[in-house]
């Protein structure tokens, strides 16, 4: 599903650059649920923008899904991640003028789904989350777990072939964490490849494998105890 060889990226600093990732191998099979850790500057969020089709490499291989990724324009690439990709962010990212059933249903607009079909199918993922009874309800009005389930509905809501959140549970307390992490278990137990960024230990247990980074490069990668 998503296969990374040599693959390295680098910013520029003035004169000099900011070698960020330096040389990453990693395989993620199709139904896997993985997460990647590793502290602020050790190369997650260029990993996850990478993987994400949010930035480029600078050299190295990426394949998503077999397909070779390089030198995509903007369009093709927005095309691939409506196609593959679910994101779920830490700040929610809703629009907060539209209701839960609209921020669901934007992803299928910008397919091309008519509105009646739309809002259908928006309405069928905020029953899968549990949020049915709030999807006239603006962001304002929902609680911080309930902004990220819409959110994971949003992600769902085109059946992407994998999910990537970055720091999914950080601005939630540990029972509304506890929650969203049942969610993400419940999408990967029905076959979805989940992707998670993290830096919580004890959200990283309840994932199937952990690959750690350090200065952008992978220092460890380990099924988790319970799959022992």
């Amino acid at each position: 599903m998503i296969s990374i060889k040599n693959l390295h990226k680098s910013y520029p600093m003035g004169k000099d650059a900011l070698h960020v990732l330096k040389g990453l191998d990693l395989e993620i099979k199709e139904g896997e649920f993985v997460s990647i850790m590793g502290s602020s500057g050790s190369g997650k969020s260029t990993l996850l923008n990478i993987v994400g089709l949010l930035d480029e490499h600078d050299s190295g291989e990426y394949y998503l899904n077999n397909q070779k990724i390089e030198k995509l324009d903007e369009k093709k690439a927005a095309i691939l991640r409506n196609k593959f990709l679910g994101f779920v962010f830490q700040s929610f990212n809703l629009i907060n003028y539209k209701n839960a059933l609209e921020n669901v249903a934007l992803p299928l607009y910008y397919q091309g789904v008519g509105r009646k079909e739309r809002n259908a199918i928006a309405l069928d993922y905020l029953a899968k989350v549990g949020l049915k009874e709030r999807a006239n309800h603006l962001p304002n009005e929902l609680s911080g777990g309930e902004k990220q389930r819409v959110a994971v509905a949003r992600a769902l809501v085109t059946k992407p072939k994998v999910i990537l959140a970055d720091e999914p549970t950080g601005a939630l307390d540990s029972t509304t964490s506890s929650s969203v992490m049942e969610l993400l278990k419940q999408i990967n137990r029905e076959g979805m490849t989940v992707f998670v960024i993290t830096h919580e230990e004890d959200i990283a247990a309840q994932t199937d494998r952990i690959v750690r980074l350090k200065d952008g490069i992978i220092i460890s990668d380990e099924k988790t105890v319970k799959n022992q």
